[in-house]
């Protein structure tokens, strides 16, 4: 690590042996180097998209199967919340999974006027199943396209890409 002067700022450089990249810590750095992340990270989130199995869902349909799943019981108002859509933009997709058993709906005990949702057997089966079948691709990606140390890397970085994902983020 050694220090750069340039046009009376001083950066810090970092050059990584494996890939003889310079990461230099400033400002228009910093937004081009989430803008790289943001680019991966979607790029990915497209292929693991293309490796689903057709399972007869659209995508807006496995993402509240998936929050739902994430929520536990919930409501579609909580749902809509955590999903930041309204309402009245869940409501044809509820009724699909719950159509299809995926989901179930129920009367809420304690006030009567609200409903709650929560994923069922058969919906919890379909999600294990397409997240197994995520998971196997890009675990035979990343062996065959990584090194063992692109692959270390990775996993190291895991825990960081999540905190950034964190929930309790997102409500910031």
């Amino acid at each position: 690590m050694h220090l750069l002067k340039h046009q009376h700022k001083l950066a810090i450089i970092t050059q990584i042996p494996r890939y003889n990249l310079v990461m230099i810590t400033n400002t228009v750095t910093a937004v081009e180097s989430a803008t790289e992340l943001r680019e991966s990270i979607m790029a990915l989130t497209r292929q693991l998209r293309r490796h689903r199995s057709d399972n007869g869902l659209t995508l807006s349909q496995q993402q509240v199967l998936g929050e739902v799943s994430r929520a536990g019981v919930t409501t579609p108002a909580e749902l809509a919340t955590r999903m930041h859509v309204r309402v009245q933009s869940l409501t044809d997709g509820i009724n699909t999974l719950e159509a299809r058993g995926l989901i179930a709906r129920r009367t809420d005990v304690d006030d009567r006027r609200r409903q709650l949702i929560e994923v069922t057997a058969e919906g919890m089966a379909l999600l294990e199943a397409d997240r197994a079948e995520r998971d196997q691709w890009l675990n035979e990606a990343m062996r065959e396209h990584l090194t063992d140390l692109e692959f270390n890397l990775l996993m190291l970085v895991a825990p960081v890409i999540r905190k950034l994902a964190d929930e309790r983020l997102r409500e910031e």
